[in-house]
């Protein structure tokens, strides 16, 4: 077990490793040797210091921005082009969530045991942008894992125009030119053990007919649990909190709040799980404020989730367990395709890449007719808390 343990370690680490450039390699060698000494808890020493210092580079010099050449697929946009508007949001974010698709990815490789890789699928919109979709499929930790990008651009379908006014958005009438980046992952684990978790950060902006220009960003994280585990909860919501204090001490309870309302299945008068964050149209307190607080969210997203796979990834369970799983991914399904925004958008956007749009679902799913847990079991003590949502961390 050990041996695994540290051979997975050692793998993610020598990956790590081979990012760092510069006179502080030395310094980022020594801290990553004297981690491993702690075998249980190596990779998220060496990835939380090293993602300190990506979060400083995303945020601060934008000269090093097109250095990061780290990617699943070539960017969307030229690196040309990319490397001549360092200082455009819209060429900051798509870099942002490459190496974000990237860094997770590969984390994620490093759990499977049989050395399964995602398949990247780099695909082009005929009416502007395009966008890299990796799944994997069948895997023995993770059944199925989708971590997909867009950079798409165009003008406005009335139906995204109309989704956008209901919301309080004042936009123009007649064409309106936008473009809009984004990472967005959905992870369905094989043991029912694991949390499925969902991630979303994007950028958008349109132009109207005099030339003004609306951006806002918007994104979240969150978890949804087969089992209740308090443990699990509590890291997740405090690895969200520490992303979001540095930015705003108002940020995570706001958030957390939002997030709770909003993956809300009405006909079921339950929670889609147990929350985390989620904000959309932030428009302030400036551009790059913002992008720094998006950004530290993003990199959240492996310190928050990659504990729970490796706690729980040999967890023994049964035909009951993989059951609820079953019934309880078909409540995800549910929400995605009646409620979720995202899905709408893309499903309204010309040219919109189906495949991708619904890599959120799972490979396998049950509706069972009138399926009540047993009170005081297990499957019932969930079912409690997502009728409920929960303080986490007490606040």
């Amino acid at each position: 077990m050990i041996s695994k343990l540290f051979h997975n370690n050692v793998r993610l680490i020598r990956r790590h490793i081979a990012t760092a450039t510069g006179p502080k390699r030395n310094s980022f060698l020594i801290r990553i040797v004297g981690s491993s000494a702690f075998v249980g808890g190596s990779v998220l020493i060496a990835y939380q210091w090293m993602n300190q210092k990506r979060v400083h580079m995303l945020s601060g010099s934008v000269n090093k921005l097109a250095s990061v050449t780290r990617y699943m697929a070539e960017p969307i946009t030229d690196r040309k082009v990319l490397d001549a508007n360092r200082n455009d949001m819209k060429c900051r974010m798509e870099e942002l969530v490459m190496k974000i698709q990237h860094d997770f990815c590969r984390s994620l490789e490093a759990e499977e045991n049989f050395d399964k890789k995602f398949v990247v699928d780099r695909w082009q919109r005929s009416e502007g942008g395009g966008g890299i979709t990796c799944v994997l499929q069948d895997g023995d930790v993770f059944e199925k894992a989708g971590v997909n990008i867009s950079v798409v651009h165009g003008n406005l379908p009335k139906g995204a125009i109309q989704q956008m006014r209901s919301r309080g958005k004042q936009l123009a009438d007649g064409d309106l030119p936008f473009f809009a980046v984004g990472v967005s992952a959905v992870i369905h684990p094989r043991n029912p053990m694991i949390p499925t978790i969902h991630f979303n950060y994007r950028y958008f902006e349109v132009t109207d007919s005099t030339g003004e220009k609306q951006w806002w960003f918007g994104g979240g994280t969150d978890l949804t649990p087969y089992y209740l585990n308090e443990d699990d909860a509590k890291h997740f919501h405090r690895t969200l909190k520490e992303a979001c204090d540095p930015h705003d001490k108002s940020y995570y309870p706001k958030f957390k709040e939002w997030c709770d309302k909003y993956f809300f299945i009405p006909h079921r008068n339950e929670s889609r799980g147990v929350g985390g964050i989620f904000f959309d149209d932030l428009d302030g307190p400036d551009a790059k404020q913002a992008f720094d607080f998006v950004s530290s969210c993003a990199h959240s997203v492996i310190p928050s989730y990659l504990p729970l796979v490796q706690r729980h990834k040999n967890d023994t369970y049964g035909t009951r367990q993989r059951q609820w799983q079953l019934l309880r991914r078909g409540r995800y399904v549910e929400f995605n395709l009646i409620y979720d925004r995202g899905t709408k958008f893309g499903l309204y956007t010309p040219g919109a890449r189906y495949e991708s749009i619904l890599m959120s679902l799972p490979l396998q799913a049950k509706w069972e007719y009138m399926n009540i847990p047993e009170q005081g079991s297990e499957e019932a003590v969930i079912i409690e808390v997502l009728k409920k949502p929960k303080n986490w961390l007490n606040l």
